[in-house]
């Protein structure tokens, strides 16, 4: 019965893993890989060295990966918001609306954004109309890249990654609440003791997943918001790749990088795997 769910995997996530070859080649287009230039660890070395492009790069990923995780509560939060809302039918209209934007294109969002935030957008006309007078429109604006592209990212998903906690919140068992009524406490003690305890699990399995995209923390959102204006710290290592791999048809080079990240995840996910069972005593390697 998993058959038909494995293949899809074995032909998109393992039989891709002989292009790694690239990055021991000096692959050309037009040119036989087997006739290419064996060039051995090159590009992997060249990747090490970069201390100009690759230092930004880096440091833009993992700035956007280290907020990723400063605001990784946030889901949490909001999933016990809901879940303390006391009319049912309101608790399914905040749900229904702060899910949907999850099924949005990055393109329609992006669209949305620029008639909202640009020079001529309806903030800046409205401000205009106020007497004020704004500043640079914050899609231009070098300064505001990461706190921006944080709140569009957590507007987009909150909603969705909410669901998870709220089912781990259905979980639980009622009489754990019903009994610390009886012993006086009231709903912010019940979140605190009961709630968050166990929704603790969950958001440790989530956090060690997610270290998995550690170094990937995304390419649609940060390429349809990218513009020269705000390229050097929105570039992050997925928008190089695509760069240095598509447009710059250095496919070698490309290749190498991407086959470093894969190596880096891998042993973050050990990492943290190994600490998550130290402190907590379980793991899910």
């Amino acid at each position: 019965m998993a058959l038909p769910f494995l293949v899809p995997v074995v032909l998109f996530a393992y039989i891709p893993l002989f292009g790694w070859s690239l990055a021991f080649i000096n692959y050309r287009l037009g040119v036989p890989i087997l006739q290419s230039e064996f060039v051995g660890l090159r590009f992997f070395r060249m990747f090490l060295t970069d201390r100009v492009d690759m230092f930004r790069v880096m440091r833009n990923t993992f700035i956007f990966a280290g907020i990723g995780y400063l605001v990784s509560p946030l889901p949490m939060i909001f999933a016990i918001l809901i879940n303390e809302l006391r009319s049912v039918r309101y608790r399914k209209v905040v749900q229904t609306i702060t899910t949907v934007p999850h099924f949005i294109s990055w393109i329609i969002v992006f669209s949305l954004a620029f008639m909202i935030f640009a020079n001529e957008g309806v903030l800046n006309s409205f401000l205009t109309s106020l007497g004020f007078q704004p500043r640079q429109s914050v899609l231009g604006r070098n300064d505001a890249v990461f706190w921006f592209q944080t709140a569009m990212g957590q507007w987009k998903g909150l909603g969705w990654a909410a669901i998870i906690y709220l089912a781990a919140i259905a979980g639980i068992d009622s009489e754990l609440y019903e009994a610390a009524g009886i012993d006086g406490a009231g709903r912010w003690r019940c979140i605190r003791h009961i709630t968050i305890p166990h929704m603790m699990p969950t958001y440790l399995v989530l956090m060690l997943l997610g270290i998995g995209s550690f170094l990937g923390v995304g390419f649609e959102q940060y390429f349809v918001f990218n513009n020269p204006m705000v390229a050097r710290n929105i570039e992050v290592l997925d928008i190089f790749i695509y760069r240095r791999g598509l447009m710059g048809q250095d496919f070698s080079y490309a290749t190498a990088i991407g086959v470093m990240r894969s190596v880096i995840t891998i042993i973050l996910l050990f990492i943290a795997n190994a600490i998550a069972k130290v402190v907590r005593g379980s793991s899910i390697i």
